[in-house]
């Protein structure tokens, strides 16, 4: 069911997720444009998230903004008190002291193995931080063994934190920890977005890969092709799977396995490093006193990839 309408801004605002901006003309949402999709949102009780671009909006477009309840993500460039989600392209974090609001950290791999002892510092004075790791799909053997590495060292350093009396969330690594069930992104399914050209899209990236490829507009309403393709139950592996904080990303589905409900070996094997090193994290926590009593145990595997236990499902 629909909970989240993400609206465009403009065809430059930020990317928060796995997938680049390919445009890069300025195309602000007509303001017509904007109040419809507000309207539209309020029709179907849904949560409103602008995305904004690397500039200042006009005040008429702020003023119809602010007639709905919502969300900001907003690039670390324009970033200010109406923030309530900040994304920094590339470790530039030092742009973001002392912010409290939650931050995205957009990184390729390399970058990510160079820099991602910069997340302590960053821990200690936010209230989130979540790393995109926007090329995935590319992981190999060796890059595989480096994000385990890197996530079990970025364990020792929460680990510390918490004994400090801190409460440091790090996407890849804290969310498994509170997690009862699957919690992933839901483009399709709980989620869907609106263009600056007034249609939908069953997430950003969609509308940046191919203009054409949409799934209704605000005259005619929703059309969402094989709509149950995006749901849990209809995700062969997935549905048997607990690495619970994998972001399932429908875009990256479709690009690597042409399927929007199952994931690529890489995407399983990066999620499921993410979750042991989450296990450890728990246990290691767990030594010095109650934490999370309503949780469980994350439990020993041992696969890296769901795909290889298919004999075992049920």
């Amino acid at each position: 069911m629909l909970q989240y309408l993400v609206i465009l801004l403009d065809d430059t605002s930020t990317s928060f997720c796995h997938y680049s901006v390919s445009k890069t003309d300025k195309r602000l949402i007509p303001l017509d444009t904007l109040k419809t999709g507000i309207l539209f949102a309020m029709k179907e009780n849904l949560s409103v998230q602008f995305v904004y671009p690397n500039y200042s909006l006009p005040k008429e477009y702020m003023e119809a903004i602010d007639s709905v309840d919502h969300y900001n993500i907003m690039p670390a460039s324009i970033m200010g008190s109406s923030s309530d989600a900040v994304v920094i392209d590339g470790w530039e974090v030092e742009t973001c002291n002392d912010v409290r609001v939650p931050i995205i950290i957009r990184t390729d791999k390399q970058g990510f193995f160079a820099n991602y002892s910069k997340l302590n510092h960053l821990l200690r004075q936010t209230s989130r931080v979540d790393v995109v790791v926007t090329d995935t799909d590319t992981f190999k053997n060796n890059d595989f063994k480096l994000y385990k590495e890197a996530l079990l060292d970025l364990a020792k350093d929460v680990e510390d934190m918490y004994v400090e009396g801190l409460s440091p969330q790090l996407n890849i690594l804290t969310d498994r920890m509170m997690l009862k069930e699957m919690n992933n992104c839901g483009a399709g399914n709980s989620t869907i977005t609106l263009a600056p050209n007034g249609k939908f899209y069953v997430c950003p990236a969609f509308y940046y890969e191919d203009a054409e490829d949409c799934c209704g507009d605000l005259e005619h309403g929703l059309d969402i092709k094989n709509k149950q393709l995006y749901e849990l139950v209809y995700a062969p592996i997935c549905r048997h799977c607990d690495a619970w904080q994998c972001k399932r990303c429908i875009w990256m589905n479709r690009k690597t396995t042409l399927e929007v409900n199952t994931p690529s070996h890489e995407q399983c094997v990066v999620a499921h490093i993410e979750r042991n090193a989450s296990m450890i994290l728990l246990k290691n926590i767990r030594k010095h006193g109650e934490f999370l009593p309503d949780f469980e145990d994350i439990k020993e595997i041992d696969y890296l990839d769901p795909f290889e236990k298919r004999k075992d499902w049920k």
